[in-house]
């Protein structure tokens, strides 16, 4: 793993009773398996930001990235 990466999936965190402890964008009340779903309804990168103003490029990215290595089964480790 990259040293980008490694800053990008800090912006994805796990906060016990937080969203029922979904993986959220830095905190947020934005889970980010929403993130992904707006993806795949088809709205662009420039429009998820427009209708999300909390979010911003980085957690898009980081999105993908965490939801790829869940994929494949590769072990992320989140420290509190």
């Amino acid at each position: 793993m990259t040293p980008q990466q490694k800053i990008l999936l800090e912006r994805i965190t796990i906060v016990p009773g937080l969203m029922s402890g979904k993986p959220t964008i830095r905190g947020l009340r934005f889970p980010a398996g929403d993130v992904l779903e707006l993806l795949a309804s088809g709205l662009s990168e420039v429009e998820i930001l427009e209708q999300h103003p909390l979010l911003e490029k980085e957690d898009i990215q980081a999105a993908l990235l965490y939801a790829s290595l869940k994929m494949k089964n590769t072990l992320v480790i989140h420290a509190a």
